[in-house]
């Protein structure tokens, strides 16, 4: 335990060189995220948090994760790390908004790097991987959300129900290492190329997963559905890939309910969570309506 603020502890880092400057910059829902200028000019985002066990958040999974992304060229390259902080290179750039996503021409680099982290930073990972399973994951929200009475509590056995007999639609995969939060604000475009940041909830799962989590994240049509889906798979394509991707579309936005739900409870940082779980959970049985 420590009472110094995150200001001082990232401006001792032993990999600075002389005095910096740190600016807090908005975004992060877990962490905190800093603009960090040293003496030569040189930018640096610095991420301050620790393991964020709830939500399975595992600091040296993330550092691993963004470590093989890195090495295949679609993340930011790392500077430092330690268990409480992530130095990357800053990158100058615009974030994404989820309508940059409709634009095809947009969505075919994004399915670009989404190829390059399933098949190529797999091949590069390191170290303590995480599972990233869905299903278990909404499986453990929802003991955390009966033991802390949660104001859904009376849903919550249909949901987990529901959860289980997707589970059983998805069925068996090969796993690849996954994002799994494909929000347009973690893309960057640098006026080149795109970058793929945050990879605290990457790990090893079913590659539908950041097909649905991409879809459900950015508003995407269903003729964008179908083109990321043809896209993915070619003439790979099984006549049953389609209903196991609703199951997980399903699935997709369950877990982003009930991390929103569990967030409602323990989470201190200055959000609407209670609008952002409604909005979920009522976009999650409106999928359900459209899973065969």
């Amino acid at each position: 335990m420590t009472s110094r603020s995150p200001e001082t502890i990232i401006s001792e880092l032993p990999c600075w060189q002389g005095k910096v400057s740190l600016r807090e910059i908005s975004g992060g829902l877990s962490n905190k995220n800093y603009l960090v200028t040293d003496q030569d000019g040189l930018k640096y985002v610095a991420r301050f948090g620790g393991d964020v066990l709830i939500h399975g958040v595992l600091r040296i999974n993330d550092y691993n994760c963004n470590r093989a992304a890195t090495a295949v060229g679609i993340a930011p390259d790392i500077h430092y790390y330690q268990s409480d902080v992530l130095v990357i290179n800053f990158i100058e750039s615009r974030t994404l908004q989820p309508k940059d996503l409709h634009n095809y021409d947009i969505l075919e680099k994004v399915m670009d790097l989404v190829d390059k982290t399933h098949h190529q930073a797999f091949l590069q990972l390191r170290g303590p991987i995480a599972a990233f399973w869905p299903f278990r994951v909404c499986r453990d929200y929802g003991f955390y959300l009966a033991e802390h009475q949660s104001r859904i509590k009376p849903q919550l056995q249909k949901l987990i129900d529901i959860n289980n007999y997707l589970e059983k639609s998805v069925g068996s995969y090969r796993p690849v290492l996954g994002h799994n939060d494909l929000l347009s604000a973690n893309l960057l475009d640098d006026g080149h190329r795109l970058w793929l940041i945050d990879w605290e909830h990457a790990g090893l799962t079913s590659p539908l997963f950041d097909l649905a989590n991409l879809v459900t994240n950015n508003d995407l049509n269903s003729d964008h559905e179908d083109w990321v889906l043809h896209r993915y798979f070619s003439s790979a394509m099984k006549s049953d890939i389609k209903g196991q991707y609703k199951a997980m579309k399903s699935a997709s936005l369950l877990r982003e309910a009930l991390w929103s739900l569990v967030s409602e409870i323990n989470s201190v940082i200055d959000f609407d969570y209670k609008s952002y779980s409604n909005d979920y959970l009522e976009r999650f049985y409106q999928s359900l309506d459209r899973t065969d």
